[in-house]
């Protein structure tokens, strides 16, 4: 099926085995983004910790003690353009907003990674449709030059063994790039889910861990 049935075949695995490797680096990264949720980036003796602008320098001394580069990672990054802000600006009432504007910003990224991969998944069927036509046209054209050459019932039936063989072409091709397809458009799916699972996981730390923490001080909300 897979090695006496011309080119779109090995075409086929091809873009499959691309399409697989992008889903493992995917995986493998998304492993190592989640490393960031066990950072301890608030002091963990203070339960009554409040995020001012002034304490707002603490947490992000932690944050460069705990990881070599904070924008490396989505969480870091959201925490590290907050409080930077928090920090140059003083308005703890912007924490919230920089914070959904970020996750915003991530959600997009996501979203556009799988560009390349649905172009993939969108090409592996089209490439099992060409065997099709490719197989169709073989199996007509040697159809064609049975009914012209063969006179006798022998002649005939082997004749009709290349006419076999280019339908064989045309529908296994099909079937190849449509269960190919399939199967990685499952698994992008569940990579997906649990990319989006993790950018929840996100959200909730950033609402426990700053904005549940913010503190309004003065008629202004500028914190102390």
């Amino acid at each position: 099926m897979f090695t006496q049935r011309g080119p779109v075949p090995y075409a086929i695995v091809f873009l499959s085995a691309l399409a697989c490797a992008q889903l493992l680096l995917k995986h493998r990264k998304l492993a190592l983004q989640k490393r960031a949720l066990s950072l301890k980036l608030l002091p963990t003796d203070d339960p009554g910790f409040i995020l001012t602008p002034a304490s707002s320098e603490h947490i992000l001394r932690n944050l460069y003690d705990s990881i070599d580069d904070p924008d490396a990672f989505l969480l870091t990054r959201r925490i590290h353009i907050a409080l930077g802000n928090l920090r140059n600006i003083g308005r703890i009432g912007d924490v919230d907003e920089v914070l959904k504007t970020q996750a915003e910003n991530d959600e997009g990224q996501v979203d556009s990674s799988y560009t390349v991969l649905r172009g993939m998944i969108w090409a592996i069927p089209v490439l099992g449709f060409i065997g099709t036509v490719l197989g169709l046209s073989v199996a007509l054209g040697s159809f064609g030059k049975v009914l012209s050459s063969a006179n006798e019932m022998g002649q005939l039936r082997g004749a009709l063994q290349g006419v076999t063989g280019g339908l064989s072409t045309a529908f296994e091709t099909t079937l190849e790039g449509l269960v190919a397809a399939l199967v990685i458009h499952l698994m992008m799916i569940g990579m997906k889910r649990r990319e989006e699972q993790f950018l929840d996981q996100c959200k909730d730390y950033c609402q426990k861990n700053l904005v549940g923490r913010l503190r309004l001080i003065g008629g202004d909300g500028i914190g102390q």
